[in-house]
C-alpha cells in the first residue's frame, strides 16, 4: 500500500502530515511512503531526511495522488482545495483535517469523488484514541504560542524584577478556557514569571489550573451540564453567557494579558469579551483571541488582524499551530501514524466500523457522506442502514 504525502497548499501552511520519525512505524504496517519533493521542508524536514528512511520522492503532485492508495494532509480541504479535490479519484482515501462540521460542502465535494475520506479531528475523545487527538496535539501549540505573542505585543514584561533600579510588577494574566490550549498558555504564562488566573465553564478543571500554579476564578454561575461526554465544553445558551460577562468584566479589567480559548467543536465561539469591557481594561492591554477563526471570543476581533479599540491590542491569530511547524508536524506525524496503524491489517486497508474511532472519524464512503453529523450540516436526511 502507497501512502501519499502531498506538500500542503492552504495559504501559509508550514505543516507536513509525516515526518521522518513516524516512517519505521509505517513500514512495520507494510506501507512505503510517497513525498512530494520539499513537503516537509518549512517544518524543518528537508527530502534528504526522509530519503535516508527509504521514502520515494515524487517529481510532481500529480504523481502522489494518482500513485497513492491513502493521501494524507493536515488541512486537507482548508483554503483553494478544489484541485486537490479534483485529482482524488474513486476508493483513494484521504485522511486529514477536514474541518468537517465547519465546512461541510468540502466533504460534500470529497464524496462526489467516491473517495473514502477520515475527518482525523472527529476522532472520538476517549482514552484509547488519546495517541491519535490532532485538536489536543495543536492545541498544545497554539497555547504556547498565545502567550509569545501577547508577550511580544504588550508594552512591559512579564516576571517580577527587583533591581537597583526598582521593582516591576509582574504581569496579570487571565485565561479564558482551560481546555488543552488554555492549560498550556497557564504553564507558559507562568514560566515567564505572570501571575495567572483562569476560568472554565467546567468547575472540574480547577484542579488542573490550579496545578500549574494559577488561580482559579469561580464564577457565581449555574453550570449544568457543562462538558460533553468526550471533556469538551457544551455550548451554553445565551442567557448563560450574558451573565458570564457581566461577572467576568471584573477580572478582566484587572489584567494586562487576556489569552481567549474558549470553543466548542463545530460551533461558532461564544462572545465573552465585549467593546465595554475592552473599555475598562488598561491602555496597552494585550488580549489574544485563538478562538478567532472560529468567530472570536471578543466582540471586535478580526481573524488574522490585529485591531486597536480603546487602547487595547486584540490580536485575532490564525492558524497559529503552523507558526511552530516542526513540533506541530511531529505530533501531527505521530497522530496520523498511530490512526493508519489502526486501519492498515497486513497491509491493505480495513474499514472496521465497529470500531468507535474509525466510525467516528469516516466522512464519506462509496460516493456518500455517512457521518451523521455532517449530513445534519449539510441539511441531508439520515442514511437508512440494513
Amino acid at each position: 500500500m502507497i501512502v501519499g504525502v502531498p506538500k500542503e497548499s492552504f495559504d501559509g501552511e508550514q505543516r507536513v502530515a509525516l515526518v521522518p520519525g513516524n516512517l519505521a512505524a509505517l513500514q512495520k504496517l507494510g506501507v512505503s511512503v510517497l513525498l512530494e519533493s520539499g513537503a516537509g521542508a518549512a517544518a524543518g524536514f528537508p527530502d534528504a531526511l526522509y530519503a535516508d528512511k527509504g521514502v520515494s520522492l515524487a517529481q510532481s503532485r500529480a504523481q502522489v495522488f494518482a500513485e497513492a492508495d491513502v493521501v494524507l494532509r493536515v488541512r486537507a480541504l482548508a483554503g483553494n482545495a478544489a484541485s486537490d479535490v479534483a485529482a482524488l479519484r474513486q476508493g483513494q482515501v484521504l485522511v486529514g483535517m477536514l474541518d468537517a462540521l465547519v465546512e461541510p460542502a468540502g466533504i460534500a465535494a470529497v464524496a462526489a469523488r467516491g473517495a473514502t475520506a477520515f475527518a482525523l479531528e472527529l476522532v472520538p475523545r476517549i482514552t484509547r484514541a488519546q495517541s491519535m487527538d490532532v485538536l489536543s496535539s495543536m492545541a498544545t501549540v497554539v497555547g504556547y504560542k498565545a502567550v509569545l505573542i501577547a508577550a511580544d505585543a504588550l508594552p512591559r514584561m512579564f516576571p517580577l524584577l527587583m533591581t537597583a533600579g526598582g521593582t516591576i510588577t509582574p504581569a496579570r494574566v487571565f485565561v479564558i478556557g482551560a481546555g488543552v490550549a488554555g492549560l498550556q498558555a497557564i504553564a507558559t504564562a507562568r514560566r515567564l514569571g505572570a501571575l495567572v488566573e483562569a476560568y472554565d465553564v467546567r468547575p472540574a478543571v480547577k484542579e488542573q489550573v490550579e496545578s500549574l500554579g494559577a488561580k482559579f476564578v469561580e464564577l457565581p454561575l449555574e453550570t449544568g451540564d457543562s462538558q460533553d461526554k468526550g471533556g469538551y465544553a457544551r455550548a451554553m445558551d445565551e442567557a448563560f453567557y450574558r451573565k458570564q460577562r457581566e461577572t467576568m468584566a471584573r477580572v478582566v479589567a484587572g489584567c494586562d494579558v487576556v489569552i481567549a480559548t474558549a470553543a466548542v467543536p463545530g460551533k461558532r465561539a461564544p462572545v465573552l469579551i465585549t467593546a465595554d469591557m475592552l473599555a475598562a481594561m488598561r491602555p496597552g492591554s494585550v488580549i489574544v483571541d485563538v478562538a478567532a477563526e472560529q468567530g472570536g471570543n471578543c466582540e471586535v476581533t478580526r481573524a488574522g488582524e490585529r485591531v486597536v479599540h480603546g487602547g487595547v491590542t486584540v490580536i485575532g491569530p490564525v492558524n497559529t499551530a503552523s507558526a511552530v511547524p516542526n513540533p506541530s508536524s511531529q505530533m501531527f506525524g505521530k497522530n496520523v501514524s498511530t490512526f493508519l496503524a489502526l486501519l492498515v491489517k497486513a497491509g491493505a486497508l480495513v474499514v472496521d466500523l465497529e470500531d468507535e474511532i474509525v466510525r467516528e472519524s469516516l466522512v464519506t464512503r462509496g460516493g456518500e457522506v455517512v457521518h451523521t453529523r455532517v449530513r445534519e450540516a449539510l441539511g441531508l436526511p439520515q442514511l437508512v442502514t440494513a
